[in-house]
């Protein structure tokens, strides 16, 4: 038996923090008797999955140079950029309410009203066929618990796919990584078949479909809470949300446990520096060289060794190494710099 609850939430914060706080406040503490749809966009981000390392996933060294965001969303699925050409649509209900065919076919309605006529394929993903094969326009990730269920996912009208391309490849590296890898699609914009295609049509039309399929209508709210202190008293749990997911503990204090390996030759000997990382802190860090001076070896392994994998962890690291070995100053220097050129996550506090 069809419900008739249906409500629309509508953000028009570019912060994927907020977004995605919203997306737990609307799984975790709204009622599931209501079918909601939630719409919203996301300045320049790369999203990983729940268990996903950043480090094998992504460039953070170029995301860090283009002030790209890092974020670790709470369900799913393999990594994806977003940026303000790509709309995000959230689809919740009760368990048995619930069915993925339904929210793709309001999905696939909307895009039909724009001329554009998509295929469901697979588990996660929305397609369309061009000359040269099928190409991906929307991908999801699902997440349950005991009574409700989530269903979200992107849409590319016009995001940079250069970007896209430049920030999900990793630098080669020698690096063991446990945890979900994505994996890649052929991808393509909705606005290379329909020029006149935007973000603001897209909403409308979704809204509609939402409406219509389920022969009812319900209220459609904003959302923009941040910065106004009565609503985020009001909205508590969305703001603890929040600043749970900007925490460096979640985003990348989350990742599965890893190895890493970095070899480089120095004027003043060979230096191969193997890391053992759990939830982005250092477990142990074993170095080889051919140095003349084994006490740097040793204390740099000491003071390595429980520091966050970061480039704040790293440098807070190597301020006391070289607080303790001021006679090879320049040597750690030359070191630190390369260290941290390598981990590619500097800055990503």
């Amino acid at each position: 038996m069809m419900t008739k609850k249906l409500r629309v939430l509508i953000s028009h914060s570019h912060d994927p923090y907020f977004n995605l706080a919203c997306e737990d406040w609307i799984f975790r503490d709204l009622n599931p008797d209501t079918r909601i749809l939630f719409i919203w966009r996301n300045q320049p981000t790369v999203v990983i999955g729940r268990f996903q390392n950043p480090w094998a996933e992504c460039n953070l060294a170029k995301m860090n140079e283009d002030n790209i965001l890092l974020v670790r969303r709470q369900s799913g699925g393999g990594a994806v950029f977003q940026d303000l050409g790509n709309t995000n649509f959230t689809f919740m209900s009760g368990k048995n309410l619930y069915k993925k065919e339904d929210n793709n076919q309001i999905l696939i309605s909307a895009l039909k009203k724009m001329g554009i006529n998509a295929l469901a394929s697979g588990r996660n993903d929305l397609v369309i066929e061009k000359e040269d094969g099928p190409r991906k326009i929307s991908g999801s990730a699902f997440k349950e618990n005991i009574d409700r269920s989530f269903h979200h996912g992107t849409m590319l009208i016009n995001v940079d796919l250069n970007k896209l391309a430049s920030y999900l490849s990793p630098s080669k590296k020698k690096l063991q990584a446990k945890g979900i890898q994505s994996v890649r699609s052929r991808v393509a914009n909705l606005t290379e078949l329909n020029q006149n295609i935007s973000h603001d049509l897209l909403e409308n039309n979704l809204i509609d479909e939402f409406f219509k399929f389920y022969q009812s209508e319900g209220p459609i709210d904003k959302l923009d809470f941040m910065g106004n202190e009565k609503m985020e008293l009001e909205y508590q749990p969305l703001h603890r949300y929040y600043h749970h997911l900007k925490s460096y503990e979640w985003r990348l204090g989350e990742t599965p446990e890893f190895s890493h390996s970095m070899e480089e030759r120095f004027s003043f000997g060979e230096f191969n520096l193997l890391f053992l990382v759990q939830k982005g802190i250092i477990l142990k860090c074993t170095i080889y060289s051919d140095t003349l001076h084994p006490e740097m070896v040793e204390i740099m392994s000491k003071k390595l060794e429980g520091r966050s994998y970061s480039g704040q962890g790293l440098t807070q690291a190597f301020h006391f190494i070289k607080k303790d070995l001021p006679m090879y100053l320049s040597e750690l220097l030359e070191i630190e710099d390369w260290v941290l050129l390598q981990i590619e996550g500097q800055g990503l506090e």
